[in-house]
């Protein structure tokens, strides 16, 4: 992933921001009419704009810090997105077994979190690369264990690591519920900022872009 700040961009800030994932597919019209389709990237890529969740120069001078801190692209950071943080639906409460994560063969300890996007056709698995830390639930056959006694999630990768007493036997379902952000960076390394302008309501953008595994 490269070089990574374990920090979140202001949640007030990101929380009022604009964004969602972004798809890159081959669209080839053939003689017929019909269409050839191709999906170039596996994984979606979301992109942020976090300059219209800021509504005050307080919120501006927050943000213009936290780019320097980041020196612009150069450092990913954490980003709250409001629509899609939880193992679950936003209203609900995460439980430990939101999501199947793997099946145990007797002998594997790890297991990376994912989440599954939709179902029967074509669902997709994303990997959770970064949990909030003390938020994951794990369950083996649906029977939940203890944190720190039973196994252990690296915050920094979503990477579950079982204890040997733990490891899941073979065919046995592994599940898992969290919070999580997603790994981001500044897509800009320029900021221009006009106070009187923003002052009269113009909003400064300041994009931010997905880190992909």
């Amino acid at each position: 992933m490269g070089a990574f700040h374990e920090v979140r961009f202001p949640i007030d800030i990101s929380l009022a921001s604009s964004g969602g994932p972004e798809r890159r597919t081959d669209i080839v019209l053939l003689g017929s009419g019909r269409e050839s389709r191709n999906a170039r990237w596996y994984h979606s890529r979301r992109r942020y704009e976090a300059g219209y969740g800021i509504k005050t120069l307080d919120a501006l001078a927050t943000a213009l810090a936290f780019f320097e801190e980041r020196r612009g692209r150069l450092y990913g950071f954490r980003w709250r997105d409001r629509l899609d943080f939880k193992s679950c639906l936003p209203s609900q409460e995460p439980a430990a077994t939101d999501q199947v994560i793997g099946t145990g063969d007797g002998q594997k300890a790890t297991f990376q979190l994912l989440k599954r996007y939709g179902g029967a056709h074509a669902p997709y698995e994303r990997p959770i690369l970064k949990p909030v830390d003390g938020s994951v639930r794990v369950a083996i056959d649906g029977t939940e264990l203890t944190p720190g006694l039973d196994f252990s999630c690296d915050a920094t990768t979503g990477v579950v690591t079982f204890a040997e007493s733990r490891v899941p036997a073979s065919g046995a379902v592994v599940t898992a519920g969290y919070l999580f952000d997603v790994p981001v960076r500044f897509d800009t390394d320029r900021l221009e900022i006009d106070c009187a302008a923003f002052s009269a309501g113009a909003i400064p953008s300041l994009p931010v872009i997905e880190i992909v595994p």
